[in-house]
């Protein structure tokens, strides 16, 4: 339904877009001497693209659960999730169309220094696809039991007997996905760049 509005729904989606990049553009500037983002920032409704040159993370899971998009309703998603997570090179794009403006670029990027990483802790990416290569220790395939998507039991909004797997380790590189929704406890966004481009030709990839 959203998705042939064209009045103040979209601009409305393009509000929530932009609160969390506002957001934690403001929280940066206040704790420059840290750089430590304490609070929840997120991302979702439409699409967007994530582009990584490397991820490495512990307390991986992943498994299947339902979310409900912006645009195209329920759709099934893998969440990957980490208890901690270091990030390279991380650049995140989404394309809204806007009255009279047409497509405008929400392009935001972090971690581009050697030695600055980008770092986040409970990090959950609701995961439609992903391109990447991929190394994961003491790593543990088979059916969810419990909520969290891990094969022991927890809580959260995992599929019942859902696909799940688990590792102690992952280590992501040159990826490339598109999410729907990503979701961290704390962020702290080392040289955060955020930009607005018209059109579309501006994303990650």
């Amino acid at each position: 339904m959203e998705s042939q509005a064209r009045g103040g729904t979209r601009w409305r989606r393009f509000g929530l877009v932009m609160v969390p990049s506002v957001a934690a553009t403001a929280a940066i500037g206040v704790a420059i001497s840290s750089g430590a983002l304490a609070t929840s920032l997120s991302m979702s409704g439409d699409a967007f693209k994530v582009r990584v040159e490397r991820l490495e993370g512990n307390g991986f899971v992943q498994y299947g659960t339902v979310i409900t998009t912006a645009g195209d309703g329920e759709r099934a998603v893998a969440v990957s999730a980490f208890d901690h997570a270091t990030i390279t090179e991380l650049c995140q794009s989404v394309v809204v169309s806007l009255p009279i403006i047409g497509d405008v670029t929400l392009r935001i990027t972090a971690g581009t220094t050697p030695g600055r990483p980008v770092e986040a802790d409970n990090l959950f990416i609701d995961v439609a696809q992903l391109d990447a290569d991929a190394t994961f220790s003491d790593i543990r395939i088979g059916v969810s039991t419990g909520s969290t998507g891990r094969i022991q039991d927890g809580d959260g909004n995992a599929q019942a007997d859902s696909f799940a797997q688990q590792a102690e380790g992952a280590v992501l590189t040159d990826v490339e996905q598109i999410a729907y929704g990503t979701s961290a406890g704390t962020f702290t966004l080392t040289d955060l760049s955020l930009s607005l481009h018209t059109g579309s030709d501006d994303e990650c990839f």
